[in-house]
């Protein structure tokens, strides 16, 4: 049994809702191989509370914090510093402790990087598919974008929201390497090729597993490789109508895992071993009950 003492650190999440976090499991995992004196815990942050709650925090000395929905954005405010990469993208997971606040970092984005290499999926170069049009969406497209990606098409039910992310990229970007279309209008994609796409909206999360924003195999035979944000039920629908069609298909789990990886490394200054983070996304899978 770990020893919490006067000297153990404190980090944590906030967000609304917290319950179904699994981000615990990342951080005292990691505490516990390194041998490291820190505890991470989840804290159910109220509508309205959230500067409250980061200036709190600081005010009891800990060290870092994880930001989860609804409040990525929303706590670049409560900040004293932010990095470029966060800013660019309009969005904050990560909070490291300074000597006058927290700085703000986006872990997302390089976290999915990660997990898409560990998988053998290529950006640089490729012409990407994203669905949805909101934070998880700005974040992967700016990440296709910035590691070599030729261009990035949003996809979204709501078109005028996927232009003005489009718009966003390309201005941040300086060239036309985004477009939008909606939903609905796959067929106008250039024809006579495939494309890797990434799943970046909440349809198909536990409990609404059999959703998908898409269910015509028209689309998914252009797909020859998805990749779904979403890591619970660990086959999504759409997974099941990416490999149905013929492609590839991975969740997000490991997006998970390397996001909080890269939350740790900076809180702690440290490089986190492979060997540590495949014992932690182990760890996740059993306490998941999610057989690869």
């Amino acid at each position: 049994m770990r020893r919490i003492d006067g000297h153990t650190r404190l980090c944590g999440l906030i967000g609304n809702p917290v319950g179904h976090t699994v981000s615990p499991v990342i951080h005292n995992t990691l505490a516990e191989r390194e041998g490291r004196n820190l505890v991470y815990v989840p804290f159910h942050v109220g509508e309205g509370q959230l500067k409250k709650a980061v200036e709190g925090a600081f005010a009891l000395n800990a060290l870092g914090l994880n930001v989860t929905v609804p409040y990525k954005s929303e706590v670049i405010g409560c900040l004293a510093e932010i990095d470029g990469i966060a800013e660019k993208i309009g969005a904050v997971n990560t909070l490291v402790r300074t000597g006058n606040g927290y700085k703000g970092y986006n872990t997302d984005a390089t976290g999915l990087y990660r997990a898409m290499r560990s998988e053998g999926i290529r950006i640089e170069g490729e012409e990407i598919l994203i669905l949805g049009a909101g934070g998880a969406a700005r974040a992967a497209a700016f990440l296709c974008v910035s590691k070599g990606a030729a261009r990035i098409y949003i996809m979204n039910r709501t078109k005028e929201k996927a232009q003005k992310v489009a718009e966003e990229i390309n201005g941040v970007f300086g060239r036309e390497c985004a477009a939008a279309l909606h939903l609905e209008d796959y067929g106008k994609l250039p024809p006579g090729r495939k494309y890797p796409a990434i799943q970046a909206t909440s349809v198909g999360l536990y409990p609404g597993a059999e959703a998908a924003v898409i269910e015509d195999r028209a689309f998914y035979e252009r797909i020859h490789t998805g990749f779904d944000l979403v890591y619970r039920p660990s086959c999504t629908r759409f997974m099941k109508l990416v490999r149905d069609a013929g492609g590839k298909a991975y969740h997000g789990l490991k997006m998970l895992l390397y996001q909080g990886v890269e939350a740790y490394e900076l809180w702690n200054g440290v490089s986190v071993s492979e060997e540590d983070v495949l014992a932690v996304y182990d760890k996740m899978k059993e306490t998941m009950g999610i057989e690869e």
